[in-house]
């Protein structure tokens, strides 16, 4: 038999293949699961109410319930971790394996080490399926097009005066409608805001170095407020600056799309687009999403630890309360993130400590139970 290293330097052992081994399987089964349970309500519903209607054909579901994986998997994955490593201590809890192991010199660091291993594999994969296969999914089903209702943006002088607000009524990733162009007057009063020209256009069309508005009607304003010059232009070009054209094409597109359609880097290159544009709300919010990408990975090590120390109890103990409080933690962890999310966009809390809180909770979770349990 080969003998079992009780120092502090880590080395595989019979022991740390065979833990390992148990957790894998049980994460699999509990991620294969999680995905089931999460996917059935709804998603599944649908492809089958489309696929019985004949919207769609058994390629077109399939493919549409692979593509629906990935999106369900970066929220599977520390689940999965977090109920493998509390059924396979649990199971060497009950039986009595765990009282052995401690009984011959070994700590219970050492014992759930390969665990702890195993989540920081699964910590970089579920990093990569949140950067990489969830965008690449939703691209291939259609969401990352773009196109809205209700888009404003206000350009403003070198001294941060406001000097335009164009305002678009519908947009689509191809066209722009309904464009409104306020032009505000050089005259600076305490008390109103004036404009020297209105303008109007029914579509309009972006180009490499600007916007071009299609049959515009521009609206001269006088000092007084009064229209006193219409005329009409079949091509009005605005937002004459290449760099700026784009920038604004980008924030109009983006305004619909979901956190989840970007990799990490787009939404670094977003955010940096939405402070520069005084977005305050938006940017507050991207930026939280932004280092949820970075902090929820950690989940998984955070989850393996948690998830040994829950399963760890005496041969006789009641069993159902690892698992009670396992459940309690994916549920309020997975349930709060939006909330987390509300508090960073109204500037309750910075976009750092809103994304990080969850983590701090883990941390401050494991400490209790090892403090609990005499661990």
């Amino acid at each position: 038999m080969e003998k079992i290293n009780t120092t502090k330097k880590f080395s595989f052992s019979i022991l740390d293949k065979f833990i390992l081994k148990q957790v894998l399987g049980a994460t699999l089964v509990c991620l294969i699961l999680f995905i089931i349970v999460w996917i059935a309500p709804e998603t599944l519903f649908k492809i089958v109410k489309r696929l019985l209607t004949h919207e769609y054909d058994a390629y077109d579901a399939i493919r549409k319930f692979i593509l629906e994986i990935p999106k369900i998997l970066a929220k599977a994955i520390p689940v999965g971790i977090l109920l493998g490593s509390i059924f396979t201590f649990d199971k060497l809890s009950k039986n009595s394996e765990l009282a052995i192991l401690r009984g011959i010199g070994l700590s219970f660091n050492r014992i759930m080490m390969p665990v702890i291993i195993f989540g920081v594999v699964l910590s970089f994969f579920c990093y990569i399926v949140n950067d990489k296969l969830v965008p690449i999914s939703c691209f291939k089903l259609g969401e990352s097009e773009g196109g809205g209702s209700h888009f404003v943006y206000i350009v403003e002088s070198k001294d941060k005066t406001p000097k335009q607000n164009i305002i678009v009524s519908n947009f689509t990733p191809t066209d722009i409608f309904d464009v409104t162009v306020m032009n505000f007057s050089k005259e600076k009063y305490t008390d109103a805001t004036t404009f020297e020209s209105i303008i109007f256009a029914p579509s309009a069309k972006k180009q490499d170095d600007c916007w071009m508005l299609k049959d515009a009607l521009i609206y001269t304003i006088d000092e007084d407020g009064i229209y006193k010059k219409v005329k009409r232009e079949k091509f009005y070009p605005i937002l004459q600056d290449a760099k700026q054209a784009n920038e604004v094409y980008d924030l109009m597109l983006n305004k619909t799309r979901k956190e989840r359609v970007f990799t990490n880097h787009q939404i670094s290159k977003y955010t940096k687009l939405l402070k520069k544009a005084n977005f305050s709300d938006e940017y507050r919010y991207f930026k939280a999403k932004l280092y949820q990408r970075y902090l929820h990975p950690l989940t998984c090590i955070l989850f393996a630890i948690i998830g040994c120390m829950l399963g760890f109890a005496p041969p006789r103990s009641q069993r159902l309360i690892g698992f009670t409080i396992a459940v309690g933690i994916i549920f309020g962890y997975y349930i709060t993130l939006p909330f987390f999310d509300l508090l960073a966009q109204k500037d309750i809390l910075s976009p750092f400590i809103a994304a990080s809180f969850p983590m701090m909770i883990f941390i401050a979770t494991i400490f209790i139970l090892k403090k609990a349990k005499d661990l």
